[in-house]
């Protein structure tokens, strides 16, 4: 799992893709339409495969998404024109929705039945972490081989690394026989009817068992933020700071990161306060116009809690998801990380009209402060070990 995690960003294209494209002849608003196919694929897949990891083996179909993506950048590195680099896309977002919600279901219900599912947020905490290291190794990477082959050396190291994700993938453990479904639902119906079921199973859980909605909806609300971290340059420049030192400040924040994961699965009924302290310290540091200050120190912390908040809030769904439909409904919280991924980006693109990257940032800590409030008032505690004894 761990190794799947870390080879799953360890890909020399993601730091040169954007270059790809404006050396191709795209222009940047050609490029934003790229971006807007990739996260409609994301979308419209998202569900679906969801479901379709609740009736079928999740462990073929983790093994199937990196070789999808794999093939999009065959296709970038083959043939660099744009719907190529569209088609690529598509490919991506298909593959990165088969492993949304199958993994998180896999890795819950196989800790499930050794007696571990308590370790299930530090296990995927870490997993994240290793992903963030994996794109910093990966960026130092893309330099010496893109100046020994260019795109081409760079593609096919990229395909490699994606038929190795598969390989390594596909030695997960899965014990889950198929998924079962009431009798008189399934009867006869074969798959078609499997999925049927499954798919009400899973409108039933997040309308009727106590805390799904909630866990989904703070799980999309923790995206916005995250999500901001594509615009962490613009906002070191803002502070002032050089050109030359932005990759340092940014690199800061990644740290931030990859502590904030490797602390996941600790301090779990701390989350309302340290969410609302790290809305404070994003806030403060976005407007204190200080490279130092902002990066180094409060948009780091900042950062870091975001993650380690994404755990725990992750954690706490799948311990209240009962089986039977837990891939479905996880990726029911995909779906909505996706939107509010979208809703983000047009966001800062419209403010950016009236406000500087400082602003920005500091107006998307606020509905962190409030969401703090909400989970103290109304979401204190975890699941306990009773609730995860029932499973």
């Amino acid at each position: 799992m761990y190794a799947g995690a870390f080879l799953e960003d360890f890909v020399l294209l993601y730091p040169v893709y954007a270059v790809l494209f404006a050396d191709a002849g795209l222009s940047p608003a050609a490029i934003s339409s790229l971006f807007v196919i990739w996260s409609v694929s994301s979308l419209a897949f998202e569900v679906p495969s969801g479901l379709w990891a609740d009736v079928c083996s999740r462990r073929r179909l983790l093994a199937a998404a990196p070789l999808l993506r794999g093939a999009g950048f065959a296709l970038w590195t083959c043939l660099p024109v744009y719907p190529a680099f569209a088609a690529g896309f598509v490919l991506w977002g298909a593959g990165s929705s088969l492993r949304s919600g199958a993994l998180q279901a896999l890795v819950y219900e196989e800790l499930a039945r050794i007696g571990a599912a308590g370790s299930y947020a530090r296990v995927m905490g870490r997993a994240r972490a290793l992903g963030t290291t994996a794109v910093m190794a990966a960026s130092a990477a893309a330099a010496p081989v893109m100046a020994a082959g260019g795109y081409r050396a760079v593609g096919v190291a990229s395909v490699a690394v994606c038929v190795a994700v598969s390989v390594v993938m596909g030695t997960l453990p899965e014990s889950r026989g198929v998924p079962s479904a009431p009798a008189d639902e399934v009867e006869g119906s074969g798959g078609r009817g499997r999925g049927a079921a499954v798919w009400r199973e899973g409108r039933r859980q997040v309308a009727q068992v106590a805390g799904v909605r909630g866990a989904l909806v703070v799980l999309a609300a923790l995206t916005w933020v995250s999500t901001l971290d594509e615009y962490l340059p613009l906002l070191a420049l803002a502070t002032g700071a050089g050109a030359a030192a932005v990759p340092l400040l940014v690199l800061v924040v990644t740290a931030g990161m990859t502590v904030g994961g490797w602390c996941a699965g600790r301090g779990a009924h701390r989350l309302a306060g340290l969410l609302g302290a790290a809305a404070v310290c994003l806030a403060a540091g976005a407007l204190s116009g200080s490279p130092a200050g902002m990066v180094a120190v409060a948009v780091a912390v900042a950062f870091g809690v975001f993650q380690w908040a994404l755990a725990i809030a992750d954690a706490r769904l799948q311990d209240r998801v009962q089986d039977g439909a837990r891939a479905t409904v996880t990726s029911m919280a995909g779906f909505g990380q996706e939107a509010v991924a979208v809703l983000a980006y047009a966001g800062y693109a419209l403010g950016s009209v009236w406000a500087g990257p400082g602003v920005l940032f500091a107006v998307a800590a606020l509905p962190y402060a409030v969401l703090a409030v909400a989970l103290g008032v109304f979401g204190r505690g975890v699941p306990g070990r009773a609730a995860r004894r029932r499973r």
